[in-house]
């Protein structure tokens, strides 16, 4: 298994995201965003549908352009920079929707997100998807597609993994497997990991601190064994 670079401080911010605004056009979706994660840390955004996470995680990632704001990966700022230069900079980002290429085999959606990676450490991993290499994407089944997405964001060796909805449309035995999955990539890999998640089950497992975003703003930050404890709060927020 291949290891990953660390940050020089190991105190500083793996990702630090000061007062984000991002949106589409002329509509604003997200406004004043603030949050951090530390290294080897793992931090769950939470959210009704529309409260602006997934668009968060794009203007984070550089999928979408800022509107004003700043993203530092290790110090770096980055909020500038279109996804393909933020990926240089250690973050990968997997969409929510998974969003791999159907009609390409297994082996070429890893290859052609690139070639620093090892398909040898991917497929240690989803051991599935080194039996299934030349299946086409359109194949596969959707906790298969998943593991396909994730592999996909490794090759480019990131200290920062974007995750958006991961457990959307999946059954609830191979939701177990993705958060056991996610554990790993910790454990093995020291990645730092931001999650956006509507299953809270999934989100408490695997976050040390969550941030709840209502109408596009971060209204509220806690450790994840205390927000999982607070069901008057988990109502407010988020309706359960």
């Amino acid at each position: 298994m291949y290891t990953l670079a660390r940050s020089e401080a190991p105190t500083q911010a793996r990702l630090a995201v000061g007062h984000l605004t991002a949106g589409y056009g002329a509509s604003v979706a997200v406004r004043d965003v603030t949050l951090r994660v530390a290294p080897g840390e793992a931090v769950a955004l939470l959210g009704r549908n529309g409260a602006g996470k997934s668009t968060t995680l794009m203007a984070i990632a550089g999928a979408l352009r800022a509107i004003s704001g700043s993203v530092e990966i290790d110090g770096r700022a980055v909020a500038a920079m279109p996804s393909h230069q933020v990926a240089r900079h250690g973050l990968s980002l997997v969409p929510q929707g998974r969003r791999i290429f159907t009609t390409l085999t297994v082996r070429e959606n890893l290859t052609l997100a690139s070639r620093s990676g090892n398909l040898a450490d991917v497929y240690s991993l989803f051991p599935v998807l080194g039996t299934r290499s030349a299946a086409a994407g359109s194949a596969l089944s959707g906790g298969e597609q998943q593991m396909l997405a994730i592999g996909r964001a490794l090759m480019t060796r990131p200290r920062l993994l974007l995750l958006d909805e991961p457990s959307e449309g999946l059954a609830p035995q191979i939701v177990r497997i993705v958060g056991d999955l996610i554990a790993r990539l910790r454990r093995e890999m020291g990645l730092s990991i931001l999650i956006a998640e509507q299953n809270l089950a999934l989100a408490f497992e695997v976050a040390d601190r969550v941030y709840v975003m209502e109408r596009g703003q971060v209204v509220h930050e806690a450790a994840a064994a205390a927000f999982r404890g607070d069901h008057a709060l988990q109502k407010r927020y988020l309706g359960v």
